[in-house]
């Protein structure tokens, strides 16, 4: 059975910085691209960044230069460090592993999804 478990989340002043984590467990982690995706209420689920198997990155241009997004192929981890965080940032967010190596922003590409962490930014 394919898991992946986020952490990471909370509340946070505008401005400041929080770390996601999501460890893949149940499949194999090196070979696949891995993603970030968030849901506002209220708004439909939007891509955020991903990173190739090789760590190439693609980031929305919301949090371009803000995120960034890397992975561990060793503990099967992947990260997005949030940095200069803003009361639109606030969302819940799903890591998802792909069915490709390469990246991708199409939410119908990855096949396995986390459960979800709240961030939450105040202003």
């Amino acid at each position: 059975q394919v898991q992946l478990i986020e952490s990471g989340g909370g509340l946070v002043q505008a401005g400041g910085s929080l770390r996601l984590s999501c460890t893949v467990s149940g499949r194999t982690f090196l070979g696949y691209a891995m993603g970030w995706f968030r849901q506002a209420p209220g708004k439909e689920r939007e891509f955020v960044a991903t990173v190739s198997w090789s760590s190439y990155t693609d980031y929305s241009d919301s949090v371009k230069n803000r995120f960034t997004i890397s992975r561990d192929n060793a503990k099967s981890t992947v990260y997005l460090q949030m940095n200069s965080l803003k009361p639109e940032d606030t969302a819940v967010y799903y890591c998802a592993g792909s069915r490709y190596s390469s990246t991708s922003r199409r939410s119908s590409d990855y096949e396995y999804w986390g459960q979800g962490t709240q961030v939450t930014v105040s202003s």
